[in-house]
């Protein structure tokens, strides 16, 4: 079983939308979420000086899936500044430092090509690194307080609203949604990011008329990505996506109009609106 923590997040001008200082009470580690349009101010905070790595996170129109560039520092205010300049997908950057001054140009370098790695793994964001981190030599004493650093590290951003370390995990049988048509199969979840159609489900290559020109560039957008793979007269999902609803997640699979909250079903039959919606709450 899980064990409970308690997370303290400090908002420097009172505002709950602007800079949020986030850290469990019993750990070393701190993270700073800075808005684009709060840089300025940001810069003033002496916690952005330290060495550490950090997150710049964007989710642009034309993207299936939100942004990150992952990197590291010595002067991470110095970096983000120079950020600013060069780079225009992100609209919050995510620091991590040490409260007490741990971190060296060693431990950063490692939590850097980990956090990638896991990133990477957990397939939530699009890697928007042009060079790959590589893993630097680091005394085995010091990776076992990295990895415990990098647990820190996932609760924190996933608190705040950014699980770029959390793979999608399938739920047991009983729980997974089944939408089905002429030729195609597929099995998702509702979850609290969005509608998650899972790796290996298919979708229809035929899109009907009704299919509005979002989905049509959704879908044009995930083959373009290699998420959607055409294999044997259909398109097979390559890996978990997460939707904005149940009826995109529906229509990208049944290549027309559809409304998810009744396509998607239970292997008992019953519809997701039928335990979802319709059931009594109180």
């Amino acid at each position: 079983m899980a064990s409970g923590k308690t997370i303290q997040i400090y908002l420097p001008d009172g505002n709950p939308r602007s800079i949020r200082i986030a850290e469990i009470t019993s750990r070393t580690i701190q993270i700073i979420l800075v808005p684009r349009s709060k840089l300025a101010f940001a810069m003033e905070r002496e916690e952005l000086g330290n060495v550490g790595i950090y997150f710049l996170i964007g989710n642009p129109d034309n993207e299936t899936k939100p942004m990150v560039y992952i990197g590291e520092a010595e002067d991470c205010s110095i970096r983000l500044k120079q950020h600013n300049k060069s780079k225009d997908f992100w609209n919050t950057a995510i620091v991590v430092v040490s409260k007490t001054g741990y971190f060296t140009k060693t431990h950063i370098k490692f939590l850097e090509w980990y956090c990638y790695e896991q990133a990477r793994k957990a397939e939530r964001f699009r890697l928007a690194n042009s060079t790959v981190p590589t893993k630097p030599y680091t005394p085995e004493p010091i990776q076992a307080d990295l990895y415990d650093n990098f647990k820190t590290i996932r609760v924190l951003t996933s608190t705040l609203g950014y699980p770029i370390f959390d793979p999608i995990m399938k739920p047991q049988e009983r729980d997974v949604l089944v939408c089905q048509g002429k030729e195609v199969h597929a099995e998702g979840e509702l979850t609290e990011d969005g509608f998650v159609v899972f790796r290996g489900s298919t979708a229809r290559i035929r899109e009907t008329p009704t299919l509005g020109k979002g989905v049509a560039n959704l879908r044009a957008k995930l083959k373009e990505e290699g998420i959607l793979v055409e294999e044997n007269g259909v398109y097979r999902f390559t890996q978990d996506h997460i939707f904005s609803s149940p009826s995109a997640a529906a229509a990208t699979v049944l290549g027309r109009a559809a409304n998810g909250w009744n396509s998607w079903k239970y292997k008992d039959g019953r519809t997701l609106h039928e335990v979802k919606r319709a059931t009594n709450l109180e």
